[in-house]
């Protein structure tokens, strides 16, 4: 089943012998075997028992927390991994560091050469011609990486690549009825806003897991400050796969209709956007789809889901900052 997600509002999550329960209402919502599951995600309020709570913390199972606007609250997570060594390794590439630069060159790299490759895509399905621009200033910003060395100054690159992708993202929509004119994180006052940052809070919990796995300390990143309470590593291993995870997956919905404006409700207040029920059981069952998806690893020469990509990647990273590979090979697919 991989992921387990809870988005009945105020529902209670128990065990029965080997199987997680959710109901609401004085119903039963769901009933499934323990053993087939990686990861719970709740949107919305939750109430855990004590036992659910043991029992993921002896199978190491995280559990997340998520608004119903998919805004990140915090996660159950099990022990650390004993792996100290790389840990270790880990804090003594921290910093401005050859290897730190050579990383964070790595995550630069891969998410704008997969933002371009997205472009191009979509050039060679639709041939919309106002795509050349910012596809040859992608290009242009790919090839500064390469020659960079400061890790602000990456940093900036980095910035300035997302700024040319999310300038003509509303150009890969090919519904009328939706649009992107500019990225809004808190709160995402648009459906488009709105999908990306649910799918991205999604994609955190997925990349957090697999570097805990790993055996990383998944608060000290290379890429992103350190702030209390923020998962710095997880989102550097993230920037790869945000194109093509999270935004294939939000493409894919509004392009197919499998959501549609009626899908959406908006807070008076704040001006939030989040999905309906409906809407929201269809995204999540396309964002699963997509991590069950197969392709071939362009490094390891088989077949694998982005599920198993996520740990992959955490361990080539591993890998490097041990001595054991001579780069880390970020994960770019055409």
């Amino acid at each position: 089943m991989g992921t387990v997600y809870i988005t009945q509002e105020d529902a209670f999550i128990g065990k029965v012998d080997e199987r997680l329960t959710v109901k609401a209402d004085k119903k039963n919502l769901l009933d499934v075997p323990l053993i087939k599951i990686d990861g719970v995600v709740a949107l919305g309020r939750a109430t855990v028992s004590p036992a659910v709570v043991v029992e993921l913390l002896e199978r190491h199972i995280p559990l997340s927390f998520l608004t119903v606007n998919g805004r990140y609250l915090g996660r159950l997570e099990p022990e650390m991994t004993k792996n100290i060594f790389v840990r270790k390794a880990q804090w003594q590439a921290a910093g401005e560091s050859e290897k730190s630069v050579h990383l964070v060159r790595g995550f630069v790299r891969g998410k704008l050469k997969n933002y371009r490759n997205t472009l191009l895509e979509c050039q060679r399905k639709y041939s919309p011609q106002d795509l050349e621009k910012p596809i040859a200033q992608l290009k242009q910003v790919i090839a500064s990486v390469e020659k960079t060395s400061s890790i602000n100054s990456l940093r900036g690159l980095e910035g300035a690549g997302s700024a040319t992708y999310f300038g003509c993202f509303n150009r890969l929509i090919r519904v009328p009825e939706f649009s992107f004119e500019v990225r809004r994180r808190r709160p995402p006052t648009d459906p488009v806003n709105s999908l990306l940052s649910l799918g991205y809070s999604l994609l955190r919990h997925d990349v957090q897991s697999a570097v805990n796995i790993v055996g990383f300390d998944p608060y000290l990143g290379f890429l992103h400050f350190e702030r209390y309470g923020r998962p710095s590593l997880a989102l550097d291993l993230m920037e790869e796969f945000r194109p093509l995870v999270v935004d294939a997956v939000v493409l894919t919905a509004i392009n197919l209709q499998k959501v549609s404006p009626k899908d959406f409700t908006a807070e008076p207040l704040s001006g939030a956007v989040s999905l309906t029920k409906e809407g929201l059981h269809n995204f999540l069952r396309l964002y699963e789809q997509k991590k069950q998806s197969k392709f071939k690893h362009p490094v390891m020469g088989k077949l694998c889901t982005y599920q198993e990509a996520f740990e992959i990647q955490g361990r080539l990273m591993a890998k490097y900052l041990m001595g054991e590979v001579d780069k880390y090979p970020p994960l770019i697919l055409k």
